[in-house]
């Protein structure tokens, strides 16, 4: 069966479509020199993070350098909730083709790996959600104390060097099918490098100055990429391990409020799986959801269409008999 571009349920997709163009970059296995660099990506970034506080108590952080760093943090974030979840992997609404090709970008430059690449894990994990086949559960190993503690740091991290990778003319042949799409996922190293060098050449242009252009650097590059990564993994692994529940679903995912904003709405994961192509995910009174609120301005600019937003009744259907807390 053949999924059509807009059809992304991870429950629909089938047996691989054998006629399919090469994948992506990096294609279903990782090789040792992509797993080095991966390793790069996430020491590096995450290195700038624990230095960040001495730093800055030594030679401070400018407005620029905030600036730069919020404004690339909420576009590659939105880029990854609105574009990689919510639409290319669910397909949660439909989108005009410059929203499409805008999407795919912003979620490249969060530098979370190649956008064909991205979907078919998450579409995978869906599929065997808190279940064997799963790629990052943090309950792989057992629910005792030391096993959740290895599973959570597998969740949050660990899975990314596993070699055996989901293969994605199974799990998004549809992706693969669109040569932008497909363009866009095997340029993965030329929008990091973008993505990595707006920042010093906006702080350099400036300030005028080689100082304005590493401080830049080091903000809104290096530390706004480690605090995006493990909030994007803070998903994967605690929100599989505790939160509240108020939703019926098959996992252990849950509602984890104090990740709300830096998430994007991402938090609000028990309703996710309850209702996986909901447009919303935080459906309760009070649950901040930045990407359910752009994608409603997209849709009132006739950028999105058929945009499933979750109805009340939908939404009571799936509320527990009664609401709990995990462990």
């Amino acid at each position: 069966m053949t999924i059509s571009p807009e059809v992304t349920s991870a429950s629909e997709v089938t047996d691989p479509v054998q006629a399919l163009p090469s994948a992506t970059l990096g294609g279903d296995s990782k090789r040792s020199v992509e797993q080095i660099t991966l390793l790069l990506f996430i020491t590096v970034p995450f290195a700038a993070l624990v230095a960040a506080v001495p730093l800055a108590w030594g030679w401070g952080v400018s407005w620029l350098d905030l600036g730069l760093m919020t404004a690339m943090y909420f576009i590659g974030c939105h880029g990854i909730t609105i574009g990689f979840h919510r639409y290319f992997t669910h397909g949660s609404f439909k989108a005009k083709r410059p929203l499409r090709i805008a999407l795919a970008i912003m979620g490249s430059l969060a530098v979370e790996g190649p956008l064909v690449r991205w979907v078919a894990d998450h579409r995978k994990h869906h599929k065997f959600s808190d279940a064997e086949g799963d790629p990052h559960s943090p309950w792989r190993f057992g629910e005792t104390v030391p096993a959740l503690m290895k599973g959570l740091w597998w969740a949050h991290i660990a899975w990314m060097f596993d070699e055996e990778q989901t293969p994605q003319h199974k799990y998004a042949p549809d992706l693969i099918k669109d040569p932008a799409i497909r363009r866009i996922s095997r340029q993965f190293v030329l929008w990091t490098i973008v993505s990595l060098a707006i920042p010093p050449v906006v702080g350099g242009l400036v300030t005028w100055s080689w100082w304005g252009a590493f401080t830049a650097f080091f903000w809104g590059s290096l530390v706004r990429v480690a605090l995006l990564h493990h909030v994007t993994w803070s998903i994967n692994s605690i929100c599989h391990a505790v939160g509240k529940r108020p939703f019926k679903s098959r996992d252990r995912s849950g509602n984890v409020w104090w990740l709300a904003v830096l998430s994007c709405g991402e938090s609000w994961h028990n309703l996710h799986h309850a209702d996986p192509t909901s447009a919303r995910h935080g459906v309760l009174k009070g649950q901040i959801d930045s990407s359910a609120r752009l994608i409603r301005w997209f849709e009132l600019a006739g950028w999105a269409t058929d945009v499933r937003w979750p109805a009340r009744s939908r939404i009571d259907a799936r509320r527990q008999a009664a609401p709990s807390d995990a462990a």
